[in-house]
Formats: C-alpha cells, structure tokens, sequence
C-alpha cells in the first residue's frame, strides 16, 4: 500500500539541489511519480514541484521536520503536502457566474478544492449557495463597519479552516491589512481589455472603441489593486458583431474559465510565487 504527497520548494541555482531532494526522499522509500523544475536565469532561482509516492505509514511530518537539514545547505523555501483536497472559502456580491462554475466544478471533482463556505456582502446569492449545501455567511459592508467586516472574514476563514480564499467578484477592496494576512492563499479575479477601461460600464466603454479581445486575469491578493502576481489569463476574440450585452457574456465566460483554472493549478501546488510573478506548473 502507498501514499503520496507534494513537495514544492525554490532556492538558488546551483548543482547538487535535485540529487539531495532525491537522494533524501528515497531514505524513506519514496518513489518520484512526477518532477518539474523551472530554474529562472534571471534570477538565478530554481523552482521544483515533485509528486511523491511514499509507503502508507509514511509519518509526513518527521519526513518534513528531517528535511530541514536539506533545506538549509540549499537555503531553500519549501513545503510537503498531502492534502488531496484544499479547503477553500469563496467571497461574492451580486454576479453569480464565477460562483456557478466552481460550484459546478466542484461537485464534479474536477476543482481540486473543497468549497467549505461562501461569504458576501449581499443577500442575493444566498439561494445559489443554500441550493448546493453551502453555508451562507451574510456580512454587510459599509464605510463604517469595513473593518470590522474584515474582522469577520479572517475569523470565518479560521472557522472553516480555509487554506484558499477565492474572491469570485467580490466587489469590495480589501485593506492592505487583510491582503498581508492572506498573501499567498487568496485568488481575484478582473476583467481584461486591451486597450484597458476603468470606472463605469467597461463592457459598454469595449464596445465603443471597437475591441477586438476580451479577456479575464486570475491574480494573487495583494495590496496593489488587481496588479498581483498573475495566475492565469483567458482571452476570447470577438468583432464588431458583438453589443455591449455579448461582450459581457464572453467576458463572464473568460472569467470563470481563468478562475476555475488558478484555483485547480494552486490547490494541486501547481504555483510557486516569484517576486512579483508566479511559475506555474502543468
């Protein structure tokens, strides 16, 4: 009988790295189903996710506290996993489509995640979420009860022991605060247009200039408003057929597939941050 986990670390390049992670995981009768590595000449950084098959009464956690040793000569950030299923809790507002393909996807198999709760602001996708026995947290949001409300949200989190926080158009800015606390495990999504519109109506602003590509960009959280390190991109390509209500269709249609795709590839620890960007693992 077998076992498996993850392990997924960076450090910088040098010789040796792959010999030492191997060399340490066969002391424990491990066997490597799978490995990629990225090594950034830029940076001079190497990046590696390697899929473990391990005996059953493998105790992950001293092969994990062992690995420190490792970790150490190599000056590696790293972290072993065997999660088969990540514990994610998605925040929304009014739109629903985001909410609808990773409750479908979900009861699929196919998210790689566990949808443990939903969060929003408003009532109006309560029903969507109570329909596929979901629980409903309503926490209104106000300028005076912001923080507060956000105080509620990392408490929730806690509460469902969420390892991922999906904002599926959640529309409300999170405070530099509460980015900090959840960098690294807390996935946006926003549409993209080239060239970009802000403010008001953006699907009506494409349309008038005649745009040619509509996309949707999957990001991490960050303080920096939806300029987080990129998980994933859809673009569609359109013409001058589509009104302003068609581009809003595709452009909803770009989202939930960037979306479903940045949650997959980061529960199966598919992504590795890198500064400001990400390498991403298929």
């Amino acid at each position: 009988m077998t076992d498996s986990f993850t392990l997924t670390l960076s450090c910088p390049n040098r010789t040796g790295i792959v010999h030492a992670v191997s060399g340490y995981l066969l002391k424990y009768g491990c066997d490597i189903g799978q490995h990629q590595q990225f090594d950034d000449s830029l940076s001079n950084l190497l990046f590696m996710r390697t899929q473990v098959t391990a005996p059953l009464d493998i105790d992950l956690e001293a092969v994990s506290r062992g690995f420190e040793s490792v970790a150490a000569e190599f000056q590696m950030s790293y972290q072993f996993n065997d999660r088969q299923s990540a514990r994610m809790l998605v925040m929304v507002s009014k739109l629903g489509h985001c909410l609808n393909d990773l409750i479908f996807r979900w009861k699929a198999g196919s998210l790689g995640a566990e949808i443990v709760a939903v969060v929003s602001n408003h009532e109006d996708l309560r029903s969507m979420a109570e329909t596929a026995g979901l629980p409903f947290v309503h926490v209104p949001v106000t300028p005076e009860t912001k923080a507060s409300a956000e105080i509620r949200l990392l408490q929730l989190v806690d509460e469902y022991d969420a390892e991922l926080v999906v904002l599926a158009r959640y529309m409300q800015i999170l405070s530099d605060e509460t980015c900090k606390e959840l960098y690294g495990r807390a996935i946006n999504i926003h549409h993209s247009f080239l060239p970009g519109f802000k403010g008001a109506k953006p699907y009506h602003q494409a349309y008038e200039r005649g745009v040619k590509l509509v996309g949707a960009t999957a990001h991490y959280v960050t303080s920096a408003l939806d300029e987080g390190p990129i998980i994933e991109q859809e673009v569609i390509r359109i013409d001058h057929t589509y009104d302003p209500r068609a581009l809003q269709t595709v452009g909803r249609d770009a989202e939930a597939q960037a979306l479903s795709r940045a949650v997959r590839w980061h529960c199966e620890r598919r992504v590795l941050l890198n500064g400001q960007s990400t390498v991403v693992f298929q």
